[in-house]
């Protein structure tokens, strides 16, 4: 059972970037998934979730307007555009797996380091 996130790189301001988190050993699209990142010397933060259940998703607002996630029967997808410094960061998706959980738990703070996380996958932003 793992996650698997990829994707990143390094662009210019402005530039765009499209995450893609798939999983193996289950089924993704029975769990919300949630897209965090950290940078460095901060914590890690959750800037957007979709859940599992009606497909209702969630943006913070440093990135609100910018960066759109998605999802299909394969893969949870996190179209980053209009790419500012501050977004570099380790970007990580992750899951508790349970289905009855959704964003709200999520936006609370409840998953743990023992939940599933995927690997990180860097993004670097800068000119």
């Amino acid at each position: 059972v793992q996650l698997q996130a990829s994707g990143g790189g390094s662009v210019q301001p402005g530039g765009s970037l499209r995450l893609s988190c798939a999983a193996s050993g289950f089924a993704l699209d029975n769990y919300a998934i949630g897209w965090f990142r950290q940078a460095p010397g901060k914590e890690r933060e959750l800037i957007s979730c979709i859940s599992n259940s009606d497909g209702s998703t969630y943006s913070a607002d440093s990135v609100k307007g910018r960066f759109t996630i998605s999802r299909d029967e394969n893969a949870v997808y996190l179209q980053m555009n209009r790419l500012k410094p501050e977004d570099t960061a380790v970007y990580y998706c992750a899951t508790d797996l349970r289905p009855y959980h959704g964003c709200v738990y999520y936006r609370e703070g409840h998953l743990r380091e023992s939940d599933l996380w995927g690997q990180g996958t860097q993004v670097t932003v800068s000119s």
